[in-house]
């Protein structure tokens, strides 16, 4: 069995998240969670039911849709919780999409006046759209249908909410709200030694317990780290194709400055590309 150098999960895992979220035992950590995140929009959660996180369309050729998480509280309102690792095409099409699996299962046979119960998709992110690079402040967005020319909502019982998470760059100490230390958490985790001073609550103190590896069971640690490979090695793919496709935007750039007659250090020193490189481009 692998050596792990971090004492904490990694939440970014499917592992990681569905034991820190998806799990009975730890159902008080995911309640804490959405009542942070949506307390000025709803009020307080009191309760949460797990709910089959697989869903069939209409017809037996439909896709199928699978959330990470999925729920409902005492009101019958419905929580979809995703985390999505990689930039994915057409990943808000996918958000909409899934929420129509929980409006459609409220539909009742005979008399029914078509009144739902409110239907929340939450996605954590592990990338920034590409859409809202130019923006790196905001990282939260809050969806929901609204009058395009008055702004106001239209109808309040259909929400996403997108956390953008490598845009959330406070350090502990700048930490202000429950909010902030959540975001804090999840982005820092499996970086942490310890659980911080400033986060010396429960809640938190909960979370580190579930979260440190050394209590694992044999079973529990060979999952995460069938989890964990999966991610590195997603990871490692992307960043790799990033790597190659910044190296041909230089190389094009570093053309069009060799015809346009600019000297060699000024090209090195604009794309990063060696001496060698740019002298075969001549």
């Amino acid at each position: 069995m692998a050596e792990f150098t971090e004492r904490y999960i990694n939440p970014f895992t499917d592992y990681g998240f569905k034991k820190l979220f998806g799990e009975e035992p730890n159902k008080d950590l995911l309640l804490d969670f959405l009542n942070v995140l949506l307390k000025e929009e709803q009020g307080e959660i009191i309760d949460l039911t797990y709910l089959k996180s697989e869903h069939l369309g209409t017809g037996e050729l439909d896709r199928k849709a699978i959330f990470d998480l999925y729920c409902e509280n005492e009101r019958g309102e419905k929580f979809i919780v995703e985390l999505q690792k990689t930039k994915q095409n057409f990943f808000k099409d996918r958000t909409v999409y899934y929420s129509t699996f929980p409006i459609r299962e409220q539909a009742k046979r005979a008399d029914w006046n078509y009144e739902l119960k409110a239907v929340y998709t939450i996605a954590i992110l592990d990338f920034v759209f590409d859409e809202d690079k130019q923006d790196p402040a905001k990282f939260r967005y809050d969806i929901k249908l609204s009058d395009t020319e008055t702004k106001e909502v239209f109808y309040d019982k259909l929400t996403f909410i997108y956390l953008e998470m490598p845009k959330f760059n406070k350090t502990i100490e700048e930490l202000e709200t429950r909010f902030d230390k959540w975001l804090y958490v999840i982005r820092n985790l499996n970086r942490l030694d310890k659980v911080p001073d400033k986060l010396r609550e429960r809640v938190f103190e909960k979370l580190f317990e579930a979260a440190e590896i050394a209590k694992f069971t044999p079973e529990q640690i060979r999952s995460y780290e069938d989890s964990l490979k999966y991610y590195r090695d997603m990871k490692n793919s992307l960043d790799t194709a990033r790597e190659e496709g910044r190296e041909e935007r230089n190389v094009e750039i570093a053309k069009e400055m060799v015809l346009a007659g600019e000297p060699t250090e000024k090209i090195m020193r604009f794309t990063g590309l060696s001496l060698e490189q740019i002298e075969k481009l001549r």
